[in-house]
């Protein structure tokens, strides 16, 4: 701690942990109204955004009716859900069914308070950072956060009384535990290479160099598990209309409908500011803007950090336009099988660089480990038995039955075999389908070019 603070106190843009709590009480509000009032702005921005965006990718007409362009539809949306009736299942377990909009959307505006987005500056004679409060342990009181929001889903779900709502919740707890784990285990190699949990610190420690470039497999999990975490197209199957109506919030009208639209919407800005501050710098200004003072100093930084924010807040909407819906089991299966391995190899070659580079000095020595990890690994891949063909059994005509005994999909074989009904064998007629002959053409008739008997 000692450490921290002295090198705070050699840069004026930083200010050591103990400083956040022991500020006056008028500041700490008007930061906290501030994180809030950004906050809800943002989610008025970011649902015109996200709908004008993919009207443009689809090329038709998106809102271009309320206010300047169309920027007012969000708050005309408030509004009317706002003086929509509002309806109570007559099954539904109704102190559970009030709580559960509030316990997803509360976590969302709570995981922001550790988001620093601008450096250390003077407000009323006060120094102090631009940015709520600060953790040793501040990551994990995002992570935290994101995990009680999953509460509210599940008890919405049970407290709706109908099976559609039940059904969403399952699938957000399972999904949120299962890429929960993958998204933790990115982080890991963040915090080895920033030696701290504490988000201002971690912004700090990537000065010279962005995260994303250092940890780019971190970045690329990390990606891929917030899509998931947010329950954000192509992974939005807890309230995939296809299959489940309107998933977890079918049995929700009017404000209580609004706040969990209002949730996840935050939750997108969360965990945007989030890979900002982790893998992009947060606030700092981008090579060349950051040798100018002037960009890196004061407010203005607040510009650079709403702006990666956008990016990827972008990114959000980008896939939603572009990817289909995965497949449930396919999904799941992603996330244990590929992303928590990925996760968990690259946490230990990263633990291993990080120790040969910082306790190993002559960097011959450091190649020559380098190479003989390389060496063993290529020689792992090239001891690995090959798989073993499949077999004519399978790959014949009986891979209809084959493969449903497997727990696959019975898939038709190529030379289709047409079942033989009872009037073709009193008929003695043939039952199989003749294979297509040269150019296309097809031989002898089989029973199904027969005309039926009246």
């Amino acid at each position: 701690m000692r450490v921290v603070e002295v090198l705070a106190q050699e840069d004026p843009t930083r200010l050591p942990l103990t400083s956040f709590g022991n500020e006056p009480f008028w500041l700490t509000i008007a930061k906290a109204l501030f994180v809030f009032v950004l906050l809800v702005l943002m989610t008025l921005f970011t649902i015109v955004f996200e709908r004008k965006v993919v009207a443009r990718m689809q090329q038709r007409s998106g809102p271009n009716r309320v206010g300047p362009g169309g920027w007012g539809q969000s708050l005309a949306d408030g509004l009317k859900l706002a003086f929509k009736e509002d309806i109570i299942p007559a099954l539904a377990d109704r102190p559970v069914y009030l709580l559960a909009p509030v316990l997803s959307a509360v976590p969302a505006f709570l995981a922001f308070s550790v988001i620093p987005f601008g450096p250390a500056v003077d407000i009323g004679g006060t120094r102090t950072a631009l940015q709520l409060t600060d953790l040793p342990i501040g990551v994990l009181w995002v992570l935290a956060c994101a995990s009680l929001g999953v509460f509210g889903i599940v008890l919405a779900g049970w407290s709706s009384g109908s099976t559609y709502p039940l059904l969403g919740g399952l699938r957000s707890a399972a999904q949120v535990i299962s890429y929960e784990i993958a998204m933790a285990l990115a982080l890991v190699a963040v915090f080895l290479y920033a030696g701290s949990l504490s988000t201002s610190e971690i912004v700090a420690a990537q000065e010279s160099r962005w995260f994303v470039i250092t940890l780019p497999v971190s970045f690329v999990i990390y990606v891929i598990a917030i899509t998931g975490e947010t329950n954000r197209a192509p992974f939005d199957l807890p309230e995939a209309e296809s299959e489940l109506v309107g998933g977890f919030h079918t049995e929700y009208t009017s404000l209580k409908f609004a706040m969990f639209f209002l949730a996840e919407y935050i939750n997108i800005v969360t965990v945007s500011a989030l890979a900002t501050t982790l893998f992009f710098g947060g606030w700092q200004a981008p090579f060349p803007f950051s040798r100018v003072d002037l960009l890196s100093e004061g407010f203005f930084p607040i510009v650079w950090f709403l702006a990666k924010t956008l990016v990827f807040i972008f990114f959000f909407v980008w896939l939603r336009g572009v990817l289909p819906r995965m497949r449930y089991d396919a999904f799941m299966r992603f996330g244990w099988k590929v992303l928590v391995p990925a996760g968990l190899v690259w946490i230990l070659l990263v633990a291993t660089i990080r120790t040969v580079t910082l306790e190993v000095e002559d960097r011959s020595t450091i190649l020559l480990l380098g190479g003989g990890l390389l060496a063993a690994v290529l020689l792992v891949f090239f001891l690995l038995p090959e798989p073993a063909p499949d077999s004519e059994e399978r790959s014949g005509a009986g891979t209809d039955l084959t493969a449903r005994s497997e727990g696959g999909f019975p898939t038709p074989p190529l030379d289709l075999v047409v079942p033989a009904t009872p009037r073709s064998l009193a008929r003695g007629g043939a039952v199989t389908a003749a294979a297509p002959g040269p150019g296309g053409s097809h031989g002898e008739p089989s029973v199904l070019d027969t005309p039926t008997e009246t």
